[in-house]
């Protein structure tokens, strides 16, 4: 996924109100951006980090910039991750239309933001392979590493994210696919596990899903400022 534009370069004031962020762009100017992650972005709002912006064109939009990246260095040397929770849906679904996620090749028709469960949406869903199965996917973005190389997933407690495994349970018990992606929106991640200490009802929602068959994959992307690439698939530790 290519941007439209070079992202903006700027050095982090602060998070705020959850959804804004305060930035100096390397013209000196100070910009408020919003910030499109519900989470707790555990170890990435520290002030003075490197960070890069998208800028808006519409005359509608009250806030020009959106905060895409922030550069992270747990001793191996600064990586770039990836904050924006509303990228991983093209991205994964750009990495199924291209075959790089292999475990989700063979289906010729592809929606996205389907109704399904109860009052839930999924985020791609599958159809007409060979064995005439419907394919629910179901993405996450992960961006939290507190150990190098080691992603997790979630950094603070999700119960829409557990409901969203019981339901993908649910559509396997109907006789349909069900896939959990956790996508990396960052390149120094060499596995993968749960959080469980941040949220144990997540982790027990995870291993009862897969246990009644949903499929876990994680992937990691490679990042820069001008485009965001799933690359390859990466383990995970907990299964």
């Amino acid at each position: 996924m290519k941007f439209t534009h070079p992202l903006v370069p700027g050095i982090l004031i602060q998070r705020y109100k959850r959804f804004l962020a305060d930035v100096t762009t390397a013209g000196g100017v100070t910009v408020t951006a919003s910030c499109p992650n519900t989470g707790s972005m555990l170890g990435l709002t520290k002030p003075g980090s490197r960070v890069w912006l998208s800028e808006s064109d519409s005359p509608t939009r009250k806030y020009r910039h959106t905060w895409e990246m922030i550069e992270a260095d747990l001793g191996t040397g600064p990586h770039l991750v990836g904050i924006n929770t509303g990228r991983p849906n093209a991205l994964v679904t750009e990495a199924i239309e291209t075959g790089t996620i292999v475990e989700l090749a063979g289906y010729p028709m592809l929606r996205r933001e389907v109704k399904y469960g109860l009052n839930s949406r999924i985020d791609v869903l599958l159809s007409g392979g060979r064995d005439n199965r419907d394919c629910y996917v179901e993405v996450k973005n992960v961006h939290l590493m507190r150990e190098n190389g080691l992603a997790e997933f979630p950094d603070s407690k999700t119960e829409r994210g557990a409901k969203h495994l019981r339901e993908l349970a649910n559509m396997v018990g109907e006789g349909h696919r069900a896939v959990m992606v956790f996508l990396v929106q960052r390149s120094d991640a060499e596995s993968f596990k749960l959080a469980r200490d941040i949220d144990p009802a997540y982790a027990a929602a995870f291993q009862a899903a897969a246990a009644s068959g949903v499929e876990m994959l994680c992937y990691k992307c490679q990042l820069s400022p001008t485009e965001i690439a799933v690359e390859k698939r990466i383990e995970i530790a907990d299964l």
